[in-house]
């Protein structure tokens, strides 16, 4: 990938399955890396692994002053910040009228509000710069919807539709917003959504014969499409939405 050596970049929920898949991608390439994520150890023992590049903090992504606060200690130790991949997510799986509205609103806050909030904290450097990309991932349980996932599917459409509106007020300033959609991934979000036992196996086997590939997506499949959107080779594509799903949804 062109131009991601020296990069500065923040991933959120970076230190685990998808996230961490992402980090360790980037340093690969020469970037700096820094790991937002709530999880210390696993956050520490990442930063460790990729190096003097690569910073980490504890950071609620659903508290604006805190969010405001990590951009700012980024921009102090790595520079400005170049590239934003909001990553971070969470749900828990079950039918929506056995949920509440206490559930709803901590899933909002995680997979809505808390990317918002990090666009926020990093737009106004990217536009005074004429410069940034920035990533989401979105799921495609938000393009086509999935079983036991209501309010985490409606907000990763509304990431969708946030992000395209954000790529179309950003686009004179020179700063990309894309989507990056995993399908059925082998994670532990994915692991506790299918449950244990034989009903989590049953799960994985259906989803196996369901997807075109054969198999559940894996943290790196994604990684590569996060790359290439916050690399220079994808300099003239912005409010787009990529499925990386194994061939599972083709929708448009």
């Amino acid at each position: 990938m062109k131009g991601l050596n020296d990069r500065v970049v923040i991933v959120t929920g970076g230190a685990g399955g998808i996230g961490a898949a992402i980090c360790r991608r980037f340093a690969e390439y020469g970037a700096k890396v820094a790991i937002f994520d709530l999880n210390v150890d696993a956050a520490t023992r990442l930063c460790q692994e990729l190096g003097p590049k690569a910073t980490c903090a504890a950071i609620d992504i659903t508290d604006p002053a805190a969010v405001n606060d990590g951009v700012v200690s980024v921009e102090q130790t790595l520079g400005p910040v170049d590239v934003l991949v909001n990553n971070a997510g969470w749900d828990r799986g079950a039918r929506f009228l056995d949920t509440d509205p206490e559930l709803w609103r901590k899933i909002v806050d995680i997979n809505l509000i808390g990317p918002i909030n990090l666009h926020h904290a990093v737009l106004r450097s990217m536009t005074s710069r004429g410069s940034g990309r920035i990533v989401n991932i979105s799921s495609d349980a938000g393009r086509v919807g999935s079983s036991g996932e209501s309010v985490y599917s409606a907000c990763k459409g509304g990431i969708i539709a946030f992000s395209k509106t954000i790529a179309r007020e950003m686009a004179r300033k020179q700063i990309s917003v894309n989507v990056v959609c995993p399908g059925p991934t082998d994670t532990a979000l994915f692991r506790d959504f299918a449950g244990e036992g034989e009903s989590g196996a049953k799960l994985r086997t259906a989803l196996e014969k369901a997807i075109p590939f054969g198999r559940l997506g894996q943290p790196d499949d994604v990684s590569g499409a996060v790359c290439f959107l916050a690399s220079d080779d994808a300099a003239f594509i912005t409010g787009q939405v990529i499925s990386v799903s194994g061939g599972l949804t083709m929708a448009g």
